[in-house]
């Protein structure tokens, strides 16, 4: 039997590989998993559940909200934000599930679903193979107030977004003209709100999603469309994000491409100068551009590589008290603020260190 859960998470094509009836399966099973594992903190769990702007993430959110109240678990519905967001909010909210919907980067006609433990960090493998090895059990239904409730929280945005302001250090990007490629994804209010309440002049493309458009000749995937932007508005920096924004690469003033490892090793360098690198080592993949590290040796940093995937990145960052890691392309986790890729989150530092240099 293939297994449903790859490197991150369920993913496939919407309403055929991943169904409502799938999506309602998967969470039933993942709230009566990690209930017997001890991971919910009383007997009344709470869970956020969020989406990416694809059409299908309407009914999908729609099935795992009543999994998940139908296991007991009181559910917020976040609807459209950043997997980061779902992420900072099951920590921030001392929620014990979060669930996010979303295929990333991928078409539009795509979709998946990803599960967060207590902390926002990603499922165990252990987990994950109990959730599918149990999927469709009869499991013991809670009745009358003991099922799950669910409610709308409209203001998940806006705490978000404050966390994201919260972890600059400077007090203003007043004078720096961005551009944001939005990719037509779960970041188009986050990201352009975030920058604007720093000061900066923003120009947001693709940031008008309609459920359809999500990722088209837009985004991280497609990055010449904010090349072109950038030199035509005679901005300082553009930030391409992917579709959960999770993501982020970049474009300098002339617009050629900064990847995940020149944003590493900027960031890197920032950090020390900080003395907030611990032990001068910064976390990368086996993919890693030899230019990273030669860049790194001249500047007393250490490179730990892991195998491919955040996941990786994120268990050296976790053993070892690193502060920064990422992947090429673009996956950039800033352990401090964050224990996911986030894309808003490395734009905006990249955006500060331009400012202050």
């Amino acid at each position: 039997m293939t297994r449903l859960f790859g490197t991150d998470g369920v993913r496939g094509k919407a309403n055929i590989d991943l169904t409502a009836e799938l999506a309602l399966d998967l969470s039933v099973a993942a709230a009566h998993i990690l209930g017997e594992a001890g991971a919910f903190s009383g007997h009344r769990p709470l869970a956020i559940v969020g989406r990416d702007p694809r059409a299908s993430g309407e009914f999908l959110q729609a099935a795992v909200l009543a999994g998940l109240a139908s296991a007991g678990v009181d559910v917020i519905k976040a609807s459209v934000i950043p997997t980061p967001a779902v992420a900072y909010l099951v920590n921030s909210r001392n929620a014990d599930l979060g669930v996010m919907i979303s295929a990333s980067h991928n078409p539009m006609p795509d979709n998946g679903i990803k599960f967060f433990s207590r902390g926002g960090v990603k499922l165990d493998d252990f987990i994950e193979d109990a959730i599918e090895e149990r999927m469709g059990e009869d499991w013991k239904r809670p009745i009358g107030a003991d099922v799950g409730r669910v409610r709308y929280d409209g203001g998940a945005i806006e705490e978000y977004v404050a966390h994201l302001v919260s972890s600059l250090t400077e007090s203003s990007l007043a004078g720096l003209k961005v551009v944001i490629d939005c990719a037509n994804g779960a970041a188009y209010q986050t990201g352009p709100a975030a920058f604007a309440a720093q000061g900066a002049d923003v120009t947001v493309i693709n940031g008008e999603p309609d459920g359809l458009n999500i990722n088209d000749q837009a985004g991280s995937t497609h990055i010449n469309v904010l090349q072109a932007k950038v030199v035509e508005v005679g901005a300082d920096l553009g930030i391409a994000l992917d579709g959960d924004a999770d993501r982020c690469l970049a474009v300098d003033h002339e617009g050629n491409v900064i990847d995940g490892d020149q944003i590493l090793a900027i960031l890197a360098i920032a950090l020390k100068e900080q003395h907030k690198l611990h032990s001068d080592t910064v976390v990368a993949t086996v993919m890693s551009n030899l230019g990273l590290s030669i860049a790194m040796n001249e500047h007393g940093i250490k490179v730990d590589k892991t195998k491919v995937g955040d996941r990786y990145v994120l268990e050296s960052m976790n053993a070892n008290g690193f502060a920064l890691g990422g992947e090429q392309s673009g996956h950039v986790i800033l352990s401090e603020y964050a224990n996911t890729g986030d894309g808003v989150l490395t734009g905006l530092h990249l955006a500060e260190r331009m400012r202050s240099t």
